[in-house]
């Protein structure tokens, strides 16, 4: 088969442009070569689709080699006779084939099925009735079942208790043998070949579910030939193409179909309520029904068949799963399995599935999020309610259990409340320092209780995982204030009545902050701030997320890291990958589909009076820098037809100029709010109780509801368009659409540089600096670039909002003074820098506009 680049075929569903060619040709030489990649390829260009096409024309041309190779072992085994030769050739061949044609087999007959009852279905007729999932109840427990086990060691080998709770992967007995009936782990001696085979697998994470349903969608459009042939089937069409074999993963909260248990919320309690279930010693009557067991083997086979039948987003296996009765959240792994973020970089998820990275490919799309994502994942907060709480509940524990503890769990028990006792003391010093607002946080510091130097951490977090005493905790916790009905009679020294109602096991979150007590200090730093509301947040910053993503590199055959803006792409050569020598990394910066020509990108340096644009911390707050800024807004929207896009850095400093703006300078004047409202409709992303601080779906709500909004205003028709005041970093400024009318002009005020005299931001330029010098390197001048690489990839998530297909066109503002130099521009994407112009003033710019709008 011949691999020469200009050869290649990848099947691609549309004619590709040259740059998804050359971008699918990357992705191709990335996996066969085991590298890093580091791609770039702007939203509208079709990534997603080039990314499919790359790696699937990769893996089936890798099947087929391996293929080729077994064949070819077998003519050099030696001075066997030609015929015994072809023999085992032929047996080869016929093996590879039968197993093939088993897998093909049994999912040709779920889609028939499927035909059928989509038939039955259309024409009216009765048809099959879905087992019913109901409301399985799993709360009749006794609350001795809340009481620890005998734990009698420290050397994390105590066989008692292993056998009558979880292991140190968090799994039951159960719970891993239901796993290996889904193939996620170690496969034991007396499996069939077919899955010991383990065949290479392509792992595909984005960040969000809504993302991998898109690439499900994108992965229906693709049709691949068989990797293997099928002999005496050419003249069957349906044999000239082979089924991906597809399975998205997701969390219990997104799975979970007993009612009892996803009626919870939070995914930390799914998540505990569904060990709960699984515990050894949990009465039958009370264990999850749809958990899979040997007893129902046959619907295991049939989900893993209709799961694998065709290509199915996350929702739609929730759906297969209530229809059969059938936990969805494990199902088998094939050629592709994508999954969500914290799925792949927690290593601790992917042992607790048995998802081996091992000699496979990982695709990790989005990935200007990635470095944020693992420091998100591995960084954690807690409150002094939070301490308080917590400790709050483990005392009520003791006094109802304190006569059953003994030995050892007696001892880590009191360890535990030494911890939490040190740590409140020290947040409740700093609650009342009014000098105290925010600052690093010595380990000693948080060490300073009555024994807690002599606690060894390393066994009382191996004695916390392996006891689970903060489920136990918890599960009481619950156990007593379900039983607290309003009709009971509590007297004043009623344990119940202090029990705090929350679905979030506090304790283990708590749990989850200890455990970075141990982590080396060199990778992170702990910090103390205070809330607007008064609140102490003692909090724990993941500073370098190199060791935590090492593992996934070191395991993998080979990983790209995939998105519309990754650059400045030196961050993660420095700073994820730096270990790594530069061979090992491939980098690409693809053009956009569109032409140059439909791209007007302009620095704009000078207002209308010819003042330097500053938006920096100090200068942005006068009157003139706002007015000035107000003006050009004004005679831009002159100039941009349709929708135009105002990104601001930041919350305050947007709320700060529309109050400006909204006030008349003299009586009988307009007001610059006035003067928008003139030209254009004026829409505002808020910054409420909801927006700003509430969960992310009531973010999200209230950021569709005004994208609706300005949406609707654009295609009114009347010719006036809208303007949409936005912030950089907020809810519109990445993953929003703003393709053709809605997005004819992007404008970006000032750089959002984050706060450097932070006591997090300055930890963490003080880290990379003093990482960079250990390195040979100019440590100032490395501290410099990861600040402005920060900022750089905001403003580029914001300019990558327009331009979203070949036909699409837009100017792109960039108002301030800094955008004129040659060190910002350098961090600008390739496809932006190729269309950027002279910088320019107000004034310039409003010619350039009308040229480039006329021209079109």
């Amino acid at each position: 088969m011949d691999d020469d680049t200009s050869q290649r075929d990848f099947h691609h569903p549309f004619q590709p442009y040259d740059i998804q060619r050359q971008f699918m040709n990357a992705v191709y030489d990335c996996l066969e070569e085991g590298k890093v990649g580091i791609f770039e390829s702007p939203t509208g260009t079709g990534k997603s689709l080039s990314l499919i096409c790359g790696s699937l024309t990769w893996l089936r041309h890798h099947k087929r080699r391996l293929y080729d190779q077994g064949l070819a072992s077998v003519d050099a085994d030696g001075d066997e006779p030609a015929w015994i030769v072809e023999h085992a050739r032929q047996q080869k061949k016929e093996e590879a084939l039968r197993r093939r044609r088993e897998l093909e087999s049994r999912i040709a007959k779920i889609k028939a099925s499927e035909q059928r009852m989509k038939a039955r279905y259309t024409s009216g007729q009765a048809h099959s009735k879905r087992q019913k999932v109901s409301d399985a109840r799993a709360d009749h427990v006794d609350e001795t079942r809340f009481i620890l086990v005998d734990y009698d060691s420290d050397d994390g080998d105590d066989s008692a208790t292993r056998a009558s709770t979880f292991d140190a992967s968090g799994l039951s007995a159960e719970t891993k043998a239901m796993m290996q009936q889904f193939g996620y782990a170690a496969n034991t001696k007396d499996e069939s070949e077919e899955e010991q085979l383990d065949e290479l697998k392509i792992f595909f994470c984005s960040r969000t579910h809504s993302q991998l349903s898109q690439f499900a969608h994108e992965l229906g459009r693709v049709r691949m030939p068989p990797s293997l042939p099928l002999e005496g089937d050419s003249d069957n069409d349906d044999a000239l193409v082979e089924d991906v074999k597809y399975v998205t993963l997701g969390s219990r909260k997104t799975l979970c179909i007993n009612p009892s248990v996803s009626k919870l919320g939070s995914a930390t309690a799914i998540n505990e309520r569904c060990h709960e279930l699984q515990q050894p010693g949990t009465l039958p009557e009370s264990k999850c029904p749809y958990v899979p067991s040997k007893e129902t083997q046959v619907l295991v086979n049939e989900f893993r068949d209709h799961a694998l039948a065709r290509v199915r987003d996350i929702e739609e296996l929730g759906t297969l799963g209530r229809k059969l009765g059938m936990c969805p959240y494990y199902a088998s792994r094939r050629a592709i399995v994508s999954l969500p973020y914290p799925l792949l970089l927690q290593k601790s998820a992917r042992d607790a599935l048995g998802l081996s990275l091992k000699e496979h490919v990982v695709i990790i799309d989005e990935a200007h999020n990635l470095m944020d994502a693992i420091t998100g994942t591995y960084s954690v907060a807690v409150t002094l309610p939070q301490m308080q709480e917590a400790r709050m509940q483990l005392t009520v524990y003791l006094q109802k259990f304190r006569n059953k503890l003994k030995g050892k769990n007696r001892v880590y028990v009191a360890q535990t409340m030494r911890i939490l006792d040190s740590i409140i003391s020290y947040l409740q010093a700093k609650s009342t320092d009014p000098e105290a607002r925010d600052g690093v946080v010595n380990l000693s510091d948080l060490m300073l209780g009555k024994g807690v130097d002599q606690i060894n951490l390393f066994k009382l977090n191996a004695y916390l995982n392996k006891s689970r005493l903060a489920r136990k905790v918890d599960g009481y916790t619950n156990f007593a204030r379900e039983q607290a009905t309003p009709d009971t009679k509590k007297d004043k020294n009623s344990l119940q009545k202090d029990i705090p109602r929350q679905s979030v096991p506090v304790l283990m979150h708590i749990q989850g902050f200890l455990l970075t007590l141990m982590n080396p200090s060199t990778e992170g730093r702990f910090f103390f701030a205070k809330e607007d509301q008064g609140d102490v947040v003692l909090s724990y910053l993941l500073l370098d997320p190199t060791y935590h993503f090492k593992d996934v590199i070191q395991e993998a055959r080979a990983v790209v890291l995939a998105g519309g803006t990754m650059s400045p792409m030196a961050d993660y050569e420095q700073h994820l990958l730096s270990y790594l020598h530069a061979s090992k990394i491939m980098t690409l910066s693809c053009g956009h589909v569109t032409p140059p020509s439909n791209l007007l990108a302009v620095p704009v340096t000078r207002s209308l009076e010819g003042r330097e644009f500053d938006f920096t911390y100090g200068k942005r707050g006068s009157d003139t820098a706002t007015d000035d800024l107000g003006n050009a807004i004004v005679n831009f929207i002159q100039h941009i037809p349709d929708g135009v896009v105002i990104f601001f850095p930041s919350y305050s400093y947007l709320d700060q100029c529309v109050t400006a703006w909204k006030q008349s300078k003299a009586p009988g004047l307009s007001s610059v709010w006035e003067s928008f409202l003139r030209f254009k409709a004026v829409f505002l992303e808020q910054r409420s109780q909801n927006s700003a601080q509430g969960s992310v779906g009531s973010r999200e709500v209230a950021a569709n509801s005004v994208l609706s909004a300005y949406s609707n205003a654009i295609a009114s028709g009347s010719g006036r368009g809208a303007l949409l005041f936005a912030v950089i970093g907020g809810t519109l400024s990445e993953g929003i659409n703003f393709s053709d009318a809605l997005g004819r002009g992007v404008v970006v005020v000032g750089l959002p540089f984050p706060n450097q005299h932070s006591a997090e931001w300055k930890a963490r330029m003080e880290y990379i600096s003093r990482k960079a010098a250990l390195a040979g390197q100019d440590g100032k001048n490395a501290a410099r670039d990861y600040y402005e690489n920060t900022c750089m990839r905001s403003v580029n998530q914001c300019v990558g909002r327009a331009i979203r297909h070949k036909a699409d066109y837009a100017a792109i503002l960039m108002l301030d003074r800094r955008y004129g130099t040659p060190r910002i521009q350098s961090k600008l994407p390739g496809w932006i820098r190729s269309s950027l112009v002279k910088t320019a003033g107000v004034q310039e710019v409003d010619k350039r506009l009308d040229d480039f709008f006329t021209a079109r």
